[in-house]
């Protein structure tokens, strides 16, 4: 089964892998964003999330039977976050909803479905790793929910199938995007081999020694292309990551190495990253000029904080596959693949030298 793909969020790390995805098994696929990429497959589509009129403008005309959500808007406090990301979903979903063509709706959103918002992440009562799915809601609000329960509310208006796909921390390129693990990653070992610095863990001890995974945005790409084209995913929440499990003491070396860095020991100190790089922008803007480098702007490419929330965590984080899999999901991505591939295209793409 295939169909006619609207990816709203095309320019940052889930919606430009899913739209290659889906353009190259053969699906029209059109981006909307409010500055949406230019690359062959994809039909950009202009649009402010956050205004009505220009959403209502810019899908009067689209006839989307499957619609990907992935995309977020960053604000001061929870409660304007659930304000405006859950209103931009049910816009979004209100603008379609004359043509009549939504079949399915794949939301993707995280495991702040489990650790809590930003404003108490990680504290407080949690659920039992790994996490799976029918553990449920947390009785805390969080944004997250919000857009779900938009999905939902339309569907059961509407008539159209859903699924919403919990990645852990996403590994996949894109620059200007709020959250991105790799590219921070990379950016940070660039900066310690050109200036000498120690590449060092930045993180807790916990997730220094304990087991953790990730979602390779490829990956997490296939799934939601499998949730929209399987009967068996409808009307389900999946967690999505790569299937293997690491240490953070062990991947650091492997990180280190790729880079030709010997990684600096670690004493346990949590040692976050936006500080360290703070200072940074005119040593990047440098170095971008030395090396001619595509993007001069550090704060574009490194997301520190959102790496400090993930690697500062005072607690073992895993996830449990085995739903996705009982359903007929089995693709797997080792977690050290996935890094080395994403430095490798952001090497490629002259994002790093």
């Amino acid at each position: 089964m295939s169909g006619t793909a609207l990816i709203v969020g095309a320019s940052g790390i889930v919606g430009s892998a899913c739209a290659a995805l889906m353009a190259a098994e053969g699906w029209p696929v059109y981006g909307l964003a409010r500055t949406p990429p230019s690359y062959p497959g994809l039909h950009p589509v202009r649009a402010d999330l956050h205004d009505p009129a220009s959403l209502a403008a810019a899908l009067a005309d689209l006839r989307p039977s499957h619609v990907v959500l992935a995309t977020w808007t960053r604000a001061r406090t929870e409660a304007e976050m659930i304000r405006i990301n859950g209103q931009a979903v049910r816009d979004v979903l209100a603008a379609l909803r004359p043509g009549g063509s939504v079949r399915h709706v794949a939301l993707v959103t995280g495991l702040k479905h489990y650790l809590g918002p930003f404003e108490s992440y990680g504290t407080g009562r949690l659920p039992q790793t790994p996490f799976r799915e029918d553990q449920g809601r947390l009785d805390i609000e969080n944004f997250y929910y919000a857009q779900e329960d938009a999905v939902f509310e339309a569907a059961a208006r509407d008539g159209f199938s859903w699924s919403v796909h919990r990645p852990h921390s996403i590994v996949g390129k894109a620059v200007g995007n709020a959250m991105n693990m790799g590219t921070t990653l990379a950016v940070y070992a660039t900066l310690c081999r050109e200036t000498g610095r120690p590449f060092r863990f930045p993180g807790s001890a916990a997730q220094w020694n304990g087991l953790v995974d990730v979602t390779d945005a490829r990956l997490l790409a296939h799934h939601i292309l499998w949730a929209c084209t399987s009967r068996a995913a409808a009307n389900e929440a999946f967690n999505v990551v790569n299937g293997d499990v690491f240490r953070w003491s062990w991947m650091w070396g492997r990180i280190a190495a790729w880079f030709g860095l010997e990684p600096a020991p670690f004493d346990g100190t949590v040692a976050p990253l936006e500080p360290q790089l703070a200072g940074d922008g005119p040593a990047w803007a440098a170095l971008a000029a030395a090396h001619g480098l595509a993007e001069p702007d550090l704060g574009r490419l490194a997301s520190a904080w959102h790496t400090d929330a993930d690697l500062g965590r005072p607690i073992e984080v895993v996830t449990d596959m085995g739903k996705s899999r009982r359903l007929g999901f089995l693709r797997y991505q080792a977690s050290d693949a996935a890094f080395f591939d994403l430095f490798a295209r952001l090497r490629a793409d002259r994002l790093i030298p």
